[in-house]
């Protein structure tokens, strides 16, 4: 296992201070819009939440491949998130079990609390252990999360 980290993160977007969508960045820089609000952005493949619309063409050519290539050159993978509106791919939920029942890869993520079948099925992996982040604890989470990592690789 190299050194390095792969996958994905998801971050807001921002029209002044109203929050209209969600982007999906990579860990090399790549960037696809997941989600909108905009009546404006044609997706091709669709799917309604909320008040967003869901990209699912973003999670093919973006996050995906993204965690693919993390996976096949056996990286540290990074997961944020496993929410609502990732798992509306079912691609994107094929390739978190592949990651899961990987033996020699190392995932960390965040995962939405509240009950979603999918979500509830991947907190119940035995590779899971799952990190509530609270007020307390939120600042000395990374190095916790750091000195597993390290304890894994051992």
């Amino acid at each position: 296992m190299t050194g390095k980290a792969g996958g994905f993160y998801t971050r807001e977007v921002r029209v002044g201070s109203e929050r209209t969508g969600f982007e999906i960045v990579t860990l090399e820089g790549k960037t696809g819009l997941l989600a909108t609000k905009s009546r404006e952005v044609v997706f091709t493949d669709e799917v309604p939440f909320e008040s967003y619309r869901i990209n699912l063409d973003a999670m093919e050519s973006v996050a995906i491949p993204a965690l693919l290539k993390a996976l096949a050159e056996k990286r540290i993978i990074v997961i944020d998130e496993i929410g609502p509106m990732e798992i509306f791919s079912e691609r994107f939920c094929d390739t978190i079990l592949q990651i899961l029942e990987n033996r020699e890869v190392i995932a960390v993520g965040a995962i939405v609390q509240r009950p979603y079948r999918f979500a509830d099925i991947v907190k119940a992996h035995p590779k899971v252990t799952i990190k509530p982040v609270t007020t307390e604890n939120r600042n000395s989470l990374p190095l916790e999360i750091f000195s597993m990592i390290m304890e894994y690789r051992k």
